[in-house]
């Protein structure tokens, strides 16, 4: 069985927009995921929401800092096959005031913890996809605490591109597929979600032998 760990936000964690509260398992992207790609993968969920890629948040919690969990969590789901990395969103907010490039170069230091963290299956480095999130959409109550961040979010693909070239790990630009909801700006619809699990699975299936290990 291939281990698939998706580590990310609360759009991992299944925040459903404009109306807080969680989708349930099935409904969330990564359910979906689960379910198109199978028994011959286990899906592993890691969302947390307010999760940034390597800021320290003086509001919310130093914990939402992913570079802190990312190496203790590699380690208890080892061995793995692939992390599925989708962070940034909530290195928007104004209290951080980092560019969309420099938010992509915290991406590119959790994927170089992920490639050498020696949690992987086999010795060679562990594989990373890296998924730029989509941009931001109309901003209601999110307004204030992401003030100038829908211009940044729009940079955010092409760096995460670029960062992915640097570290030679799949890459996927979710805001090709999916949007986030104007019923908040931030989070996605149950709809988006389908969309996004379908479309990540397609990218797993086509990286690993369809017959799976077992």
């Amino acid at each position: 069985m291939y281990e698939i760990l998706c580590y990310g936000d609360s759009n991992t964690w299944g925040y459903i927009p404009g109306v807080g509260g969680r989708y349930a398992p099935a409904q969330r992207w990564t359910g979906v995921m689960q379910r198109v790609l199978g028994p011959s993968f286990h899906v592993i969920e890691e969302g947390l929401n307010g999760r940034t890629t390597v800021w320290d948040d003086p509001v919310e919690g130093v914990h939402r800092n992913g570079r802190t969990y990312l190496l203790p969590c590699l380690q208890s789901h080892m061995p793995l096959d692939l992390v599925v990395l989708f962070l940034g969103v909530n290195d928007l907010k104004h209290r951080f005031s980092v560019p969309a490039s420099d938010i992509a170069r915290g991406a590119g230091v959790l994927i170089e913890l992920i490639q050498q963290s020696g949690t992987g299956r086999t010795a060679a480095s562990l594989p990373v996809l890296l998924i730029a999130p989509p941009p931001l959409a109309k901003l209601t109550g999110y307004a204030e605490m992401l003030q100038g961040g829908e211009a940044k979010s729009r940079l955010l693909a092409a760096r995460y591109q670029e960062v992915a070239v640097e570290y030679g790990c799949h890459f996927l630009d979710a805001g090709a597929v999916i949007r986030a909801s104007d019923l908040d700006g931030v989070h996605l619809e149950e709809e988006q979600h389908r969309i996004l699990g379908e479309t990540v699975a397609a990218k797993v299936k086509a990286l690993f032998p369809t017959q799976g290990r077992g």
